[in-house]
């Protein structure tokens, strides 16, 4: 099967946020994934983030940006009718070249500690749990 991965846009916007919806394994943030923050994370990390379709079908898509130090992947999904098929290696691998072609080094990423899918897919393509690490939040504002 061939796909043609392409840039994220606004456009895609809605068919990426019912693919992110109905992936299991893949919790959503009203303030993080909404239209408005989802369009201010594109404009501030242009060329980083991909959609991956079949002729007109949205089957993937994958969040990417930095901080200046570091890449980040977010929200990685495949449909489930498009997996094992080389389609969440291709996002992953176009997302951290575009990462290193503009001198990002070290790319990290979340994953829910009960996805064992995602933790198997992670670890097949190479990537290393970081055990030595705890994640703090604290919510700004309300």
């Amino acid at each position: 099967m061939k796909f043609e991965l392409r840039e994220m846009s606004m456009a895609d916007y809605e068919a990426v946020y019912a693919l992110w919806k109905d992936s299991e394994g893949l919790k959503l943030s009203a303030d993080d994934d909404s239209h408005d923050s989802v369009k201010r994370f594109l404009a501030r990390n242009p060329g980083l983030s991909f959609t991956a379709w079949d002729g007109k079908e949205l089957v993937g898509a994958a969040l990417c940006g930095h901080d200046g130090r570091h890449g980040y992947i977010h929200n990685l999904a495949v449909r489930p009718s498009h997996r094992k098929q080389g389609l969440g290696k291709s996002l992953v691998g176009r997302c951290m070249y575009a990462l290193m072609a503009i001198g990002i080094r070290r790319c990290h990423l979340y994953v829910l500690g009960d996805n064992e899918g995602a933790i198997l897919f992670w670890n097949r393509l190479g990537w290393q749990q970081r055990v030595e690490l705890i994640t703090m939040t604290q919510p700004l504002g309300r």
